[in-house]
């Protein structure tokens, strides 16, 4: 049974979060390997491979491959690529660039959703800032994720922060989601808006937090493909994620191999332990 609140939101037992975080491992270590195997003279499609090796190795399936037509295990979006990219060999990596790689696996029926921004040998510095910015927005994000605040305070939190670093753009049309036994579930969160706004969050939500930021312009197109969305003027972008559960201890990071201890850090995440388990008064046990 999947139960769903009064506003079409599912909600997960203990068990089911059990679930989800083994999904979420799953991506988590496979963006982890992805991390230390991309270097210069790579292509996108060979991180596509070894992706897509990693997730069936696990005995998951890769959610990417398939949906909507979409062709492959991985999105990789290379420099002024948003999000969408198409793993292809005709795109060569080189020393300077930025990739991000979304990647997302279904175990036993539930889903588990990240994404990271890696840069590519040495990189400018304000690539390197620009990496930081979203990263850190996404997880201000997260920690708006507790029980009682509302659904557009993630949100805000993202875009207030990002504000804060310089002329950035967050673009208006792409952000997070509900996350669960679908990939892309009810509710849509966007990466900017004021607070106080839309359902309050109850122990046992899944969503998956996914700020974009731009070097500029907040504008952005879609290619040819139908799938690769890139900036108007040519800028980088990057793009970061995580799937998160609403728990009574606060939110559990089911994709960050820790949990989310580290980044979350204090009072917010005080009941993960170094193995990523946040046990409490919802039971739950890995």
């Amino acid at each position: 049974m999947f139960r769903k609140n009064r506003h079409g939101i599912q909600v997960k037992s203990p068990e089911q979060l059990e679930k989800m975080r083994a999904a979420g491992l799953v991506v988590g270590r496979t963006l982890q390997l992805l991390r230390e195997s991309v270097e210069p003279g790579m292509t996108p499609l060979d991180l596509d491979a070894i992706a897509e090796q990693a997730i069936r190795d696990a005995g998951a399936i890769p959610s990417f491959k398939g949906y909507q037509g979409f062709p492959a295990t991985i999105c990789a979006s290379v420099n002024d690529e948003v999000v969408h990219g198409i793993p292809a060999d005709a795109h060569v990596l080189r020393d300077g660039d930025i990739i991000s790689i979304d990647c997302g696996a279904i175990l036993d029926g539930w889903h588990g959703d990240s994404a990271i921004t890696v840069p590519i040998g040495e990189v400018a510095p304000e690539l390197t800032e620009l990496m930081r910015v979203t990263e850190e927005a996404m997880w201000r994000g997260i920690a708006a994720l507790t029980v009682g605040r509302h659904l557009s305070d993630v949100g805000h939190e993202i875009e207030r922060y990002v504000r804060s670093q310089g002329r950035y753009g967050i673009p208006q049309e792409y952000g997070g989601h509900g996350i669960g036994t679908e990939m892309h579930m009810d509710p849509w969160v966007a990466n900017h808006g004021r607070p106080g706004k839309g359902p309050k969050f109850e122990a046992g939500m899944c969503l998956a937090i996914e700020p974009m930021v731009n070097m500029g312009t907040d504008r952005t197109r879609v290619l040819a493909d139908d799938w690769t969305v890139v900036t108007i003027d040519g800028k980088p972008s990057a793009h970061f994620e995580h799937s998160v559960a609403v728990t009574h201890n606060g939110p559990w990071v089911l994709t960050a191999l820790d949990g989310g201890k580290e980044r979350l850090g204090g009072l917010l995440c005080s009941g993960v332990n170094e193995n990523g388990v946040k046990p409490g008064d919802e039971g739950l046990r890995l």
